[in-house]
C-alpha cells in the first residue's frame, strides 16, 4: 500500500474511534479531515492541509523521573509546529522535581494509546500532565493528529485547551 492508497477501513482503528468519541462527546464531531498524504511530521501535515507549520500541534510525549521517589510521570507537550520544546523546563512547568526524558516508541504507545507520528492530544489519560504552548494561540485554527497519520482535527485554540484540559504556558517552547 502506498501513502495515497488509504481506505476508510485502514483508518477505523481503536485510536481513531477513541478520538472521534471524545470529539462527539464534546460536541465537536465533524472536525476531522482525511489526508491523502501522511502527517507524521509538522511539515508534512502543514503541506497536506495547506497551512503554516506553526498551526500544527506537535504532541510530544516525555517522562519525568521524580528525584525522591523514582516515580515516572508522563507529560504531553503540545507545541506549535514551528517551535521546539524546551525540555529542561518541563519539570518546573509540570511541578515535578525530577529529570525529563524521551520515552521510546513502545512506551509512548503504552502511555497514550497512540503510535509515534500519530499521537493525538485528544483523549489522553487524566494521569498525563498536558502543557500547551501559548504560541498556538496565534492561529484561528490549529491542526492536531486524530490518532492516525492520515487524519487531523482542526480546532480553535480555545477548543484545544478545553478538550485537553491542558495548562497554557509561554515557557514551553522557543
Amino acid at each position: 500500500m502506498t501513502e495515497t492508497d488509504v481506505t476508510p477501513s485502514d483508518i477505523n482503528t481503536k485510536a481513531t474511534r477513541h478520538v472521534r468519541a471524545c470529539l462527539t462527546a464534546a460536541g465537536l464531531d465533524g472536525q476531522i479531515m482525511t489526508l491523502t498524504e501522511t502527517s507524521r511530521s509538522a511539515e508534512e501535515a502543514a503541506a497536506a492541509i495547506g497551512v503554516s507549520v506553526g498551526a500544527i500541534v506537535k504532541t510530544l510525549v516525555f517522562t519525568i523521573t521524580e528525584h525522591d521517589t523514582g516515580k515516572i510521570w508522563p507529560v504531553a507537550a503540545l507545541v506549535s509546529g514551528d517551535r521546539q520544546c524546551h525540555m529542561k523546563a518541563l519539570p518546573d512547568l509540570a511541578a515535578i522535581d525530577g529529570k525529563p526524558g524521551r520515552p521510546d516508541a513502545a512506551t509512548v504507545k503504552k502511555i497514550t494509546g497512540y503510535s509515534i507520528g500519530a499521537v493525538s492530544p485528544i483523549g489522553l489519560d487524566e494521569d498525563i500532565t498536558i502543557l500547551i504552548d501559548s504560541a498556538l494561540c496565534r492561529f484561528n485554527r490549529v491542526w492536531a493528529s486524530a490518532g492516525h497519520t492520515h487524519l487531523v482535527v482542526g480546532l480553535s485554540f480555545q477548543e484545544l485547551t478545553l478538550l485537553t484540559s491542558g495548562r497554557v504556558t509561554p515557557d514551553l517552547a522557543h
